[in-house]
């Protein structure tokens, strides 16, 4: 089990390493072409049995509660991206000599011949819009697309179903590249590189390096953030096919090979004649929804993706007026007595936090959670001149009232202990008395939600409910 395509599957014994959204269809796919599959699960837990249930229904065998050992005769382990490298079970397998794939990685080995060509994207932030953006231009251009991979939509799927595309805009996570050895895409981009998921990757270097991953092999260009040299760097480092370009995205004017903004434009000076002298006009910054800065960052690096596939300028205005961003992503929920709330849920960690701070003057700043590891102080130090006041909820909210001690002393803070359903209507009863009209009371909780919510989304939903419950 190489490099090279497998097209035998019948009676390898493969363990599929965890069930969920990528186990279950990785199971299904491989049992479908003949594997023997061993599916193992540290979990048993009511939606483990009922998975494994309808997996052992196929002729599937199922192990749960136990995801560490590695089942006799296993030739291939496919993994859930989540499960840390450390695991026994990978310690097991490398020492019995047995590759460890992704999902991602089986999915690009599963691609039929002449399959669609992909675009990827990576990155600390902006994942997931940017992949939306870059779908939508594609869509524009009249060519068979979807928007896959870490999105929500299985990548088995796309590339073993019976719809055909032409293309495909796939969003990556650090996990998914540090399963995916022989991944090589058209093209891919880096958005930006922030201290995350450290816990899992053991390190910054390594983490970067996952990330990196994704430039590897590339044919046409690789993607970079002018205003993150972490991401040149590793562009740098890549290992590319002949003739493959760095192309910068900047908030700035472009140089030669970079797009960017001028006088409220977007601009290609990359896939232009004449490059040292020509600019091509690819949409107004109005196309963009929201216009704030990180955003049009987004779709800049979408607009970059698509112009290296060869999709035309007219196309990318055409995909950036069609796109609607996600629920919970800087969402205007509705302005009471002159203030502004905005609903940025999304924003699970101080980089996303950071971004979605720089898009406002005055704001009243709801935070916390669950910190995953993270330090505040940089975050608050950025933005202690623009905060009126915060409101923090969540476990880890003393890491954040620290920094605000530190670094913002002045800010008017309220530490809301309770972590109760009602927690959050107090918390915009709170942000509304600190704030003044003109103001914006902002959810950017930098960090994760499940220490009061199920996820972000409900998060998100519950702070919409108390800003309608205000305004009635």
């Amino acid at each position: 089990m190489g490099s090279g395509q497998v097209t035998d599957w019948q009676g390898k014994h493969v363990t599929v390493a965890g069930l969920g959204v990528s186990g279950v269809p990785a199971a299904k796919a491989l049992h479908g072409l003949g594997a023997k599959v061993t599916v193992v699960n540290d979990g048993d837990d009511a939606r483990a049995r009922e998975q494994a249930a309808e997996l052992e229904a196929l002729g599937v065998t199922v192990r749960l509660g136990d995801g560490d050992t590695l089942p006799d005769g296993t030739e291939l382990i496919v993994t859930a991206p989540g499960w840390k490298p450390d695991k026994p079970l990978f310690t097991a397998a490398d020492a019995a000599g047995v590759p460890v794939w992704g999902d991602v990685e089986l999915a690009w080995r599963l691609r039929k011949p002449g399959a669609a060509d992909w675009l990827a994207v990576t990155g600390t932030n902006g994942k997931t819009t940017t992949v939306q953006m870059l779908a939508s231009i594609l869509e524009a251009a009249g060519l068979r697309t979807a928007a896959v991979g870490n999105i929500g939509v299985s990548l088995l799927d796309a590339v073993l179903g019976d719809e055909e595309y032409d293309v495909l805009a796939v969003e990556l996570s650090s996990y998914q590249l540090h399963w995916a050895p022989s991944l090589r895409a058209h093209s891919a981009a880096v958005l930006n590189l922030a201290p995350d998921h450290l816990d899992w990757h053991g390190s910054m270097e390594a983490y970067a390096k996952d990330k990196g991953r994704i430039y590897e092999g590339n044919r046409v260009a690789c993607v970079y953030n002018t205003a993150d040299k972490a991401t040149e760097d590793l562009v740098r480092e890549a290992d590319v096919e002949e003739g493959c370009r760095a192309v910068g995205f900047t908030l700035g004017t472009p140089g030669p090979s970079q797009l960017g903004v001028v006088e409220g434009l977007l601009v290609d000076r990359a896939f232009v004649e004449n490059r040292q002298k020509n600019a091509q006009e690819l949409a107004e910054v109005a196309d963009v929804k929201p216009a704030a800065p990180h955003n049009i960052a987004n779709a800049l690096a979408a607009a970059a993706l698509a112009r290296a596939y060869g999709v035309p300028a007219s196309a990318v205005r055409e995909g950036l007026r069609n796109f609607t961003p996600d629920a919970h992503r800087i969402a205007h929920v509705a302005d009471v007595d002159g203030v502004a709330y905005v609903d940025d849920s999304k924003a699970t960690n101080t980089h996303a936090a950071q971004a979605s701070l720089a898009a406002y003057d005055s704001v009243v700043w709801i935070a916390g959670g669950l910190a995953k590891g993270a330090t505040f102080d940089e975050l608050v130090a950025g933005a202690a001149q623009r905060l009126r006041g915060a409101v923090l909820i969540g476990r880890d909210r003393a890491l954040i009232r620290e920094a605000l001690a530190r670094h913002a002393p002045e800010v008017p803070v309220v530490d809301l202990e309770r972590t109760d359903t009602g927690a959050m209507l107090q918390a915009v009863r709170e942000a509304r008395r600190l704030a003044r009209p003109g103001d914006t009371v902002l959810l950017a909780p930098a960090c994760a939600s499940m220490d009061m919510f199920a996820n972000y989304n409900k998060r998100g939903d519950a702070f919409a409910q108390a800003v309608r419950e205000l305004g009635a």
